[in-house]
């Protein structure tokens, strides 16, 4: 199975930046990002399609964060700018090893999945 590690998430001032990496040790189709929060569900974030050329964001990522995608490294990343303090959350890359085509923003259509991140922003 594809293992995945995220990187990049720490401590940030409300308007801040960050980006988020997702370093996949293989192949990869779609991938996405969630995040959750203690006691809550993993929330959609973004998802990237397998050429890179179809992206879908949350309504709350819309305008604020890009996902992108380098194949030639195996990596996909998140920038997330004018961050706000409701964007704490710990952030999971996930990932389609099986299904070609798939783009999806539920999590359980995903089979591998990283640690997780943590981001958390001020106020």
């Amino acid at each position: 199975q594809v293992q995945l590690v995220e990187s990049g998430g720490g401590l940030v001032q409300a308007g801040g930046s960050l980006r988020l990496s997702c370093a996949a040790s293989g192949r990869t189709y779609a991938m996405a990002w969630f995040r959750q929060v203690p006691g809550k569900e993993r929330d959609f974030v973004a998802v990237i399609s397998r050429t890179g050329g179809g992206t879908r964001y949350a309504d709350f990522a819309l305008g604020r964060f890009t996902i992108s995608r380098d194949d030639a490294k195996n990596t996909m990343y998140l920038q997330m700018n004018s961050l706000k303090p409701e964007d704490t959350a710990v952030y999971y890359c996930a990932a389609d090893s099986v299904r070609y085509s798939s783009v999806s923003y539920y999590s359980h259509e995903y089979d591998c999945w990283g640690q997780g991140t943590q981001v958390t922003v001020s106020s």
